[in-house]
């Protein structure tokens, strides 16, 4: 199985991060100086992944701005740039109001290959993606995505005798596990995606558990959202001391 593309999904209105979206998209968003957007596109490249598809919408011109700036455009036509001499990115219009389902269905339209990766613009994690393509191979769903467990809420204490021995940051959460992105689809999904205003994590995905053909690759490690001020600071910490190792 060849995977050599990664969509990600770039344009959403951010709702949960309006002191910054409403300016700019949520990919955007600067941690370290540098948008989410493109440290996922390094996550990507670090894995050996150099065609990237952005399915962008809302304040897309705030991408094409930043690659304009930033990269080599080498096709108006296509919205095709050259990243950091290596990476191809794509910018496609996929809609202002399109959902999710809408946005895969459109980008798959420019996967060459019948599979690809699939990540939200708004989170970062230290996923295997060799370990991630080995368990979709042993199951062959059509979808897999990544479980991770979700940030903690609150820090934690450790007590005994009354006393507390250990107070603990938030970190992540041991309880239940939650859809982390990092998906590998197979170009079949696009059956289950029926028009553009259907959320991917909604009808499709029901479908396709409920017929047994998507599963969950569980990772532990680092995970990390971003959806406030808070996290954001988090992550710049994290990504200070290379705890994603890209």
């Amino acid at each position: 199985m060849k995977i050599d593309t990664a969509m990600i999904l770039a344009g959403g209105l951010g709702t949960r991060f309006k002191e910054y979206t409403k300016d700019i998209p949520k990919p955007m968003i600067k941690a370290n100086g540098k948008p989410l957007l493109v440290h996922i596109i390094n996550f990507y490249k670090s894995h050996g992944v150099k065609n990237i598809i952005v399915l962008g919408g809302y304040k897309i011109e705030i991408i094409h701005d930043y690659f304009n700036a930033n990269g080599d455009l080498i096709s108006t036509d296509e919205n095709t740039y050259i990243f950091n001499k290596e990476v191809e990115i794509k910018i496609v219009d996929t809609g202002k109001e399109t959902m999710t389902g809408g946005r895969i269905k459109k980008g798959f339209e420019h996967v060459k290959n019948n599979f690809s990766y699939l990540t939200y613009g708004d989170g970062i994690a230290n996923v295997d993606l060799e370990k991630l393509k080995d368990f979709h191979n042993k199951f062959c769903p059509i979808v897999t995505l990544t479980a991770v467990r979700p940030p903690a809420r609150f820090g934690s204490l450790d007590i005994e005798n009354e006393k507390v021995i250990a107070f603990n940051e938030k970190q992540q959460s041991n309880e239940g596990w939650i859809n982390g992105g990092f998906f590998i689809l197979d170009k079949a999904v696009v059956n289950y995606i029926d028009n553009d205003e259907q959320s991917f994590e909604k009808e499709p995905l029901s479908k396709l558990s409920k017929e047994n053909k998507l599963n969950a690759y569980k990772h532990t490690g680092l995970f990390r959202p971003v959806d406030t001020i808070r996290e954001l600071e988090i992550l710049e910490r994290e990504l200070e001391n290379n705890d994603f190792n890209f």
